[in-house]
């Protein structure tokens, strides 16, 4: 039977074809073609000694050789030679050279082959995986059209076309689900060069998307005039937009918002019905503020730390602070993102109180003569003399029963304290009472510091509500109550003065003789 000949490939065409339809350049064929045939030269001769291969692009021709390496010193006998042994094996060489030593290609074998193949397999992956890596790294926050394609452990495998995308679990919205074959529009995130898994990751969640829709959506913010200052989202739930414009005669918050909506609805069309408030931005903190925390209506804000994250105390109404809280906390969550700062909001009661608890501890400090206790160490003794209903004998059996010192009585109880014999559930009481005391109310008569005032016009329509906490109100109430203190203090001291005139001997003798005279009238 006669042999078929195979007729002989040109491999320089071959490599320049593969090279044109998978956009890799021909060097890095060529390289890895000679890489293939390396270990497949190496795996067909069983050798250990680091080979070599060249492949000659005009002729198509492979050769393979030995490398060796000429040291004074030889580390590693396999790569490398002493000038000696060069010159045993007919070679004039030099310190730094390196000797070829042609080995044969031909007749490679079939486990040559599969070792050939597998290393050009994974050259060719790293050229296109860098190649892709170079293609998209500089299009980080740009937006990608692309088909779902398949689920992997709760990823979604985008198909762009060429390569494959990822949407991981962490940037898919909880709101939006996916069929196979569906549309995405998505942000690249990030491309990573990783040997596994598609490269390009995108995301459905993060707020450069919602820029880039806005972008696409309105065309003021596309030729520059409007600037998006910052965008923040609770995905799928609410997002806020600080918009601002650099001419005055463009609303930015109207050119967002379209006519009758068409513009802001299409981008919520695309979040599967996100909330967006859009938010004219303003250079004034306070200002800022209270249109990022929309819809709420705000009393009142003052920045309490302004430094490079402000701190902002947020004053609304009793019926809008729920409303400004939103709800687990996303509107001042979003809005303190919005201005990257912090903000606390309260209540007008909530103020009310405080203000109150603080004024009353002002007064209790200007009315009392008496300089505050002393808080008696540990391990100091216990004065049982002066515990109410604890007689001598009680004293003892209390120290005998281990209640020497304060560190002792810290943390007794009444149950353990009635374990002492002659302590009964009333002594105990009295025990716990002297160890506990009550601070008693300071109350200023006839001051209600609180009482509603007269309403006060708003200065901006009908829009705003004034606020119930009036500052000259407030001051009236406050210098009222600290007159009244001073009047209570003089009475106090004019008290002292008569129980020091009922102390005087003299006069105790000048009472008793009224006295007797009244007695015996």
């Amino acid at each position: 039977m006669p042999r078929v000949r195979t007729p002989e490939i040109d491999l320089s065409q071959v490599l320049q074809q593969v090279a044109r339809e998978k956009d890799i350049e021909m060097d890095r064929w060529v390289s890895a073609l000679e890489d293939a045939m390396a270990s497949a030269a190496k795996k067909q001769h069983r050798i250990k000694e680091p080979v070599r291969s060249k492949f000659d692009v005009e002729s198509g021709k492979f050769e393979a050789f030995i490398v060796k390496n000429i040291v004074e010193e030889v580390e590693d006998p396999l790569a490398e030679w002493t000038i000696e042994e060069a010159r045993e094996e007919g070679a004039e060489a030099e310190v730094g050279d390196e000797i070829l030593l042609p080995i044969s290609t031909e007749g490679l074998g079939r486990i040559a082959a599969q070792s050939a193949k597998q290393v050009l397999y994974q050259r060719i992956r790293e050229a296109e995986r860098e190649k892709i890596h170079a293609e998209f790294i500089d299009r980080v926050g740009e937006v990608l059209n692309g088909t779902v394609k398949r689920f992997e452990r709760g990823d979604i495998i985008i198909d762009l076309g060429r390569t494959e995308a990822i949407v991981p679990k962490s940037e898919q919205s909880r709101h939006e689900r996916y069929s196979q074959g569906e549309r995405i529009r998505a942000v690249i995130v990030d491309v990573h060069t990783m040997p596994k898994g598609p490269q390009i990751v995108l995301s459905r969640t993060d707020p450069r998307l919602l820029v880039k829709l806005f972008e696409m959506e309105v065309p003021e913010i596309y030729d520059g005039t409007v600037v998006i200052k910052n965008a923040v989202r609770a995905p799928g739930e609410r997002a806020k937009v600080a918009v601002q414009s650099r001419e005055r005669d463009v609303d930015p918050v109207g050119a967002c918002v379209g006519m009758k909506g068409s513009r802001v609805q299409s981008i919520i069309r695309e979040l599967r019905g996100e909330k967006i408030d859009i938010i004219e931005f303003s250079d004034d903190l306070v200002t800022f503020a209270q249109s990022a925390l929309a819809p709420a209506k705000i009393t009142r804000v003052s920045v309490t730390h302004p430094g490079e994250v402000p701190h902002l105390d947020v004053i609304v109404e009793d019926e809008q602070l729920s409303l400004a809280i939103g709800r687990r906390g996303q509107n001042v969550r979003l809005a303190a993102e919005l201005i990257n700062g912090k903000i606390d909001i309260k209540s007008e009661t909530d103020v009310k109180g405080e203000v109150a608890d603080a004024l009353a501890r002002l007064l209790h400090d200007a009315i009392s003569d008496e300089p505050p206790a002393e808080t008696p160490s540990d391990d100091e003794p216990l004065p049982w003399d002066k515990v109410p209903m604890v007689t001598p004998e009680l004293a003892i059996a209390l120290a005998a029963s281990g209640y020497e010192a304060y560190a002792d009585l810290a943390d007794a109880t009444a149950d353990e304290l009635q374990e002492v014999s002659g302590v009964d559930a009333e002594i105990a009481q009295a025990i716990i009472d002297w160890r506990d005391p009550k601070p008693s109310p300071v109350t200023v008569p006839g001051t209600d510091l609180f009482a509603p005032g007269p309403e006060v016009e708003s200065t901006e329509g009908d829009e705003a509500d004034a606020p119930n906490l009036n500052d000259d109100d407030f001051m009236a109430a406050l210098s009222k109550a600290l007159k009244e203190s001073e009047q209570q203090r003089e009475e106090v001291a004019a008290d002292a003065a008569m129980d020091s005139i009922d102390q005087d001997p003299s006069a105790a003798d000048a009472d008793g003789s009224d006295d007797a005279t009244s007695k015996d009238g």
